[in-house]
């Protein structure tokens, strides 16, 4: 039985239209299996990834899950000397998602937040719901209304 996240919900609460995708899986498993078992095209399935800059600031990258974040791209994209991955364990304390289920929708606190520019190529995008296992289909758009974010090239 598919539950609705706090994702849902708060798109629900603002009435921002999105299509919830339910996949079943407990660990973590690779975007393009998610890809894959939603038959998505995987270059319209995201994953969201959290990096510290040199400044101590955190940012947020939505990419492709089948591309890999070009990290002097991304610390560009913001602005920073460099950024590099947080920890998996800094992860939950920080955004209060677990790996595999973070979403850029409803962290703790916004951080700031870049989208690869090539979801501007896509008429929806998938990211996580907010748990493993649970998927949000919305449109690049739509997604703005719910959080600030920029289009840049982040990937490799």
């Amino acid at each position: 039985m598919e539950d609705k996240t706090n994702v849902m919900r708060m798109l629900d609460q603002k009435k921002i239209p999105y299509k919830s995708h339910y996949y079943g899986h407990t660990g973590a498993v690779s975007g393009a299996d998610v890809a894959d078992v939603l038959g998505e095209d995987p270059d319209a399935v995201f994953k969201t990834l959290v990096t510290a800059g040199k400044s101590r600031s955190y940012y947020v990258f939505v990419i492709p899950v089948t591309r890999e974040l070009d990290l002097k791209k991304a610390a560009k994209a913001v602005g920073e000397k460099s950024v590099e991955m947080i920890k998996s364990k800094e992860l939950l304390p920080l955004t209060g998602y677990i790996h595999g289920g973070c979403s850029p929708i409803g962290m703790k606190k916004f951080f700031r937040t870049t989208v690869d520019i090539s979801a501007a190529n896509c008429e929806t995008i998938c990211v996580s719901a907010g748990k493993i296992g649970y998927q949000i289909e919305i449109s690049p758009e739509d997604l703005k209304k719910v959080i600030k974010y920029e289009m840049k090239d982040l990937t490799v």
